[in-house]
């Protein structure tokens, strides 16, 4: 509230509410950043016609979907696609049970590769070796999953492969990676942690760059040796970052890799490769079952919205950042 002399009641000084004072200051504010605003407005298009546009089709799962009807003329379903999914599917625990295993794999190999890979950069002192080894570890990351399955299928082939060449070198069997379903899962991590590890590396090496160097100094000076600073300095000035970037792999939880896995699963390895995202494809577009597979698409976003949020509230209640 800010005082103003008002001479209508004897020069009296009264309060007004300075709520449109505040208004203009930020309406000044946002003006002055116009600039920035319009270098934003490109991925608010996108996000408005790529991810809120198409919610409008998740009245599908709702719907007995007819083709020549469209959406608005087919009629309701109500729950009947949901009740089949979690009851009478042959197939939705199978697939769950394989998008959750995948997925959990994922986390507990993929998460923590690009933090270790990141710490392993950031102690190396020749700085040309350094950029060659970060130009390395970046490159799969551009090569679509297409390129990379047929690279992996011909360094992995049980009988021409280079992979098992050198196994049969040292007296073992050759394995068929990509055909036997034992070994089919620790093919696709392993192949995703190789595609994905230095990219990942970026975020983290941003944030070991903040790091005051006074800090280190004070450690040495201390006696504490470069494990010994690791775990005292570093891990604990990144470990925001770090729980940002968990909750973020948390939200795609039940996104175990649709484009590898559509690339290097067969048949043969359906009972342990088949996920949410490579049934609802395989349903969905080749059988045209529509409906049944957006009630799919969404109990998978609703489970991935309700695991985002319980991190999230953990995150902070364990005094850490949180992503709101």
């Amino acid at each position: 509230m800010n005082p103003v002399h008002n001479p209508e009641i004897g020069g009296k000084t009264t309060l007004y509410n300075d709520q449109p004072s505040k208004i203009a200051a930020t309406w000044r504010e946002y003006k002055k950043c116009r600039y920035l605003f319009l270098l934003l407005a490109p991925v608010l298009i996108w996000y408005a016609v790529f991810a809120y546009a198409p919610m409008y089709g998740i009245q599908l799962a709702f719907k007995d979907f007819r083709i020549m009807d469209g959406i608005w003329g087919s009629p309701w379903a109500g729950l009947k696609h949901f009740e089949f999914l979690f009851f009478q599917s042959p197939d939705f625990l199978r697939i769950l049970k394989n998008t959750v295993i995948i997925s959990f794999l994922h986390i507990l190999f993929g998460f923590p590769a690009p933090i270790i890979l990141a710490l392993l950069i950031n102690e190396i002192r020749s700085g040309a070796f350094k950029r060659i080894a970060q130009s390395l570890t970046y490159l799969p990351h551009f090569f679509s999953w297409v390129i990379l399955s047929g690279i992996l299928i011909t360094l992995l082939s049980p009988s021409t492969g280079v992979v098992n060449y050198l196994l049969q070198l040292v007296g073992a069997e050759p394995v068929y990676f990509l055909g036997n379903p034992n070994s089919f899962r620790f093919t696709l991590v392993t192949s995703a942690i190789w595609k994905e590890v230095g990219w990942g590396t970026i975020i983290y090496l941003a944030a070991l760059a903040g790091i005051q160097p006074e800090m280190y100094e004070a450690a040495v000076m201390d006696g504490a040796s470069r494990w010994k600073q690791t775990l005292s300095i570093t891990l604990p000035t990144i470990m925001p970052v770090i729980v940002l970037m968990f909750i973020l792999r948390i939200g795609s939880v039940l996104d175990a890799g649709f484009d590898q896995i559509l690339n290097l699963y067969s048949p043969a390895t359906y009972s342990v490769a088949d996920i949410l995202d490579t049934y609802v494809y395989r349903v969905g577009l080749q059988n045209f079952q529509f409906s049944l597979t957006t009630a799919v698409g969404l109990f998978k976003n609703v489970i991935a919205f309700a695991l985002v949020l319980t991190t999230n509230f953990i995150s902070k209640k364990l005094g850490q950042q949180g992503l709101f």
